[in-house]
């Protein structure tokens, strides 16, 4: 294991994923996001003028209609901005199928897990098994 650390949600949009995580304790709205920059334009939002391109996105749940979060994330892939993978405390069906269709991996995690993660760590995620990789 050299040193990394395994924990464990719920498996709920398959794939893997590698990269390093940004957290927001704010919910994402993905139409608030620049799809040419990969930046947050929200205002007031916990990650404004963050990057979240290529990022293993930490967030409560999202926000928005369908539709909204749908073509967020979809202009966000056509700049090849769209993030890496998603864990959540919480989830929408819009969620889970935006991440399904975006081939996007998504777990959802317990708070005291969720809690152990915190920006700039390198992690791999496994969205089939549910587990999480903190690498070293």
């Amino acid at each position: 294991m050299n040193g990394e650390k395994v924990l464990k949600g719920e498996a709920i949009a398959g794939g893997i994923a590698e990269g390093e995580i940004l957290v927001s304790k704010d919910p994402i709205n993905f139409y608030m996001v620049s799809p040419e920059k990969g930046t947050v334009i929200e205002k007031a939002h916990d990650l404004e003028d963050k990057m979240i391109a290529k990022k293993i996105l930490v967030f409560p749940i999202d926000k928005g209609s369908s539709v909204v979060q749908m073509d967020g994330l979809y202009q966000l892939s056509k700049f090849d901005n769209k993030p890496a993978g998603f864990i959540v405390l919480d989830l929408s069906t819009v969620l889970v199928s935006n991440a399904i269709i975006m081939d996007i991996p998504l777990i959802r995690m317990d708070q005291a897990d969720y809690d152990k993660l915190c920006d700039g760590q390198k992690v791999k995620m496994d969205g089939d098994t549910g587990e999480i990789t903190v690498l070293a």
